[in-house]
């Protein structure tokens, strides 16, 4: 605690009363190369927070969803389609709906990480043989 205010109390006021901010409007017409460059860090620091404000507190900041629910698996192709022999399945197998798997057509559990973003409840598609 006391790191932050020797920071917020000493470091920083000093910092700033060093910056070569000019008493008048013509004084910034006077200042030079490295008066300019001494500028850039906190200009980019406000301008940072600002826009990073922006995006939180802004809705229309937000991108907009697309409305499509695969943006990976072979976007080329007009339908995705997987034929899978039910005779491969061994005992059971999980299929993916999300979109995001990495092992497609099967889960590889992407879809929590998808459930947390978008508070989704989506899940896999479970085929298992009958049991005789």
């Amino acid at each position: 605690m006391q790191l932050l205010s020797g920071l917020v109390k000493t470091t920083l006021p000093n910092y700033l009363s060093g910056l070569p901010i000019p008493d008048s409007f013509g004084g910034w017409f006077r200042l030079g190369f490295k008066d300019w460059l001494s500028l850039v860090p906190p200009t980019a620091a406000v301008a940072g927070v600002v826009y990073m404000s922006y995006l939180a507190f802004c809705p229309e900041a937000r991108p907009k969803p697309s409305g499509k629910a695969n943006n990976k698996i072979r976007l080329t192709e007009a339908k995705v389609v997987d034929m899978i022999d039910i005779e491969d399945i061994t005992e059971k197998a999980a299929f993916c709906r999300c979109w995001k798997s990495a092992n497609w057509p099967y889960c590889d559990g992407s879809h929590g990480a998808h459930n947390k973003e978008c508070g989704d409840n989506l899940g896999p598609v479970v085929v298992q043989r009958k049991k005789n």
